[in-house]
Order: C-alpha cells, then structure tokens, then sequence
C-alpha cells in the first residue's frame, strides 16, 4: 500500500517501485493498491503500509500482518510521547513498526517510545536499475532535488522546541558551501522568492525548475546518473533529534556510483563516513568533503556503488523485514 498513484512524481514513484520490484525478486507475487480489496487483504502473506499512509477500514482489518514502513521519523514518536491517542490506536493495528530513523529506540534517540518497539530500517533500492558504466562529463557538477516549502506540514513541537519538517532553513545554513569549495552545485527546487534565489546564486549554486524531472521518472533516474555526485542537506527534525535517518533520493545516487555528501543525522553510526558517502555538520567539513571525492573520484565512485550494494540493495532490506515481522 502507498500513495505514488495520488502522488504521482518522479521520487515517490521510485521509492514504491524499489518496493514492488525488490518482493518480486525474492519470489513473491505483489500487488500495488491504493484502495481497498478485502480477499486480497485477507490472503495476503504481508501488507506493506509504506510511508503509512494507508487509513484502517473494515476490509483491511481482516489482516492481523500489515507492517508499518516509516520513511519520516520523529513525529509520530513525539505524538506518542503526547499521548496522541489516534496515533497510539493507528500504529497499534499494525503487526510490526519499521522505520527510516535508525537510531530511534536506541541512547542516540531522545524521544521516548513508550514501549513501542521501532525496527531499524532504510529505503530499499534495486541497484541495477540505477547503475551505470558511463563516467560523468567534466562539465558535471554536485546536484539534488528537494521540495523549498512543505508549508509546515508536519513542523512539530516538542519540550518547549520546534521542529521544522523541511529542508530550506538547512540549505541556507550552509548557502555558502560551494562557494567556499570553489564549485558550482546545482539544486533543482521550486524557490519563489526572487532575494533568496538571487543570494543562492551569488553563493555559487545553479537553480534548476523540478518540474519536468519531477513528472517523468526516467528523466529523474538520468539527472541522477549525469550529475558528478551529490550534495545535500537533512530535515532539520531528523539532524538535531539524530534520527539515523538517510535518504532514499541519496541511495539512488550511490546505486549510480554518485558520491553523496550529506548532513549527518546520526547515520554514520551504521554506515558511511569515508569513502563514497561523506557526512558534515560543519560548512568546513563540507569543503573538505569536496576535496576529498575530487583528489580520486573514481575510489569514491566504486565505493558508491559498494555502500549501495551492502546496504540498500532491496531483496536484503526487504527480506530484513519479512523475516524480523515473523513472516
């Protein structure tokens, strides 16, 4: 279960479709619904509410096996801390609770979980589709794909703090990095207000409108393998609670042999850190990053690619869940 046919751009597309394809792949038979069908639910081995999305209807809960697959971490976790009722009864109807933030249920994690147990797990991608033996041109630059606004949608306060779900105030901490790297990065995003892009540019960052890419998925997968790397930021929800959180975007990049630089959100715990996938917190960290993947690109691609295999490829992420679910 998902929501790419009412959302139907390029990102959630893939992101579902690394779901449907990585279950075939292990054997099984995979249905994509958005609404309801009762029989289905009622013989189905597993339902996957990905990015829980999916509401609770009389058909679906003929199903004691619907598995929660959280992508963004944290609110639920302080709605539960609140004692949000309709929350706590939602996730209780579920088998088991997967999520993206890694790091939640453990000392690294400040929310309670009230003795919800929250499984570690991360975006499965299916590496092949992304893979390419092309090198990228010398005119190929760091870039990513974000959404400017989420309009507080899911900005939430906690312990007399707030918690933005969005990315903006993150990139304009650190508007300066490719000025001081002495590169030009590229962010394909939807930026309105016209002294905010003119001081991205001034800071040496090429803006792209996300449109086009944004509706055709195939052209998304090539923007991907045609740029030099990645750099991006994290929600700031996920980097000041330390979620462990990474970006099923990022894992697309290293499935290509993109190097990603990206803001640690506690990651680095599990994965990454060195060669292929770099974190900071600093804008001299960033710097350094750049300077690093630059003095040997082509370890930095392989290792792209390697950390993509190990740790994303989807028949081992998915087969993770199945197994730790029970089923």
């Amino acid at each position: 279960m998902g929501f790419m046919g009412s959302m139907p751009i390029a990102g959630v597309i893939w992101q579902h479709v690394h779901y449907i394809v990585g279950l075939q792949r292990l054997g099984h038979d995979v249905y994509y619904i958005e609404d309801s069908i009762r029989q289905l639910y009622r013989d189905a081995d597993a339902i996957l509410n990905v990015c829980g999305t999916q509401e609770f209807n009389d058909d679906l809960l003929v199903s004691d096996r619907i598995l929660y697959i959280e992508s963004d971490p944290a609110v639920e976790q302080i709605k539960i801390d609140k004692g949000v009722k309709s929350t706590i009864e939602y996730l209780g109807r579920h088998r088991a609770l997967f999520t993206f933030g890694e790091n939640i249920g453990t000392k690294s994690f400040p929310v309670p979980t009230h003795g919800l147990r929250w499984l570690p797990t991360r975006q499965p991608v299916v590496t092949d589709l992304w893979r390419t033996n092309r090198s990228p041109s010398r005119a190929a630059v760091f870039t990513t794909v974000a959404n400017w606004s989420t309009s507080g949608l899911k900005d939430i306060s906690w312990r007399g703090r707030k918690y933005l779900w969005s990315k903006s105030r993150e990139f304009l901490r650190f508007i300066a990095a490719p000025k001081k790297a002495g590169e030009t990065f590229e962010l394909a995003t939807n930026i309105d207000h016209a002294a905010t892009r003119t001081k991205f540019e001034r800071n040496g960052w090429r803006l792209r409108c996300p449109l086009q890419m944004s509706v055709d998925y195939w052209l998304y997968r090539d923007y991907i393998q045609h740029s030099k790397g990645e750099f991006t930021v994290a929600k700031d929800q996920y980097v000041r609670l330390n979620s462990g959180w990474f970006s099923d975007r990022s894992a697309c990049y290293l499935a290509a042999g993109r190097p990603v630089i990206t803001q640690d959100t506690g990651f680095t715990k599990i994965y990454g850190g060195n060669a292929g996938l770099l974190s900071f917190r600093t804008l001299g960290e960033i710097v350094e990053s750049v300077k690093t993947i630059d003095r040997d690109y082509a370890t930095h691609s392989r290792a792209a690619y390697a950390i993509a295999r190990e740790f994303f490829q989807a028949e081992k992420v998915l087969k993770s869940i199945l197994d730790r679910a029970g089923i």
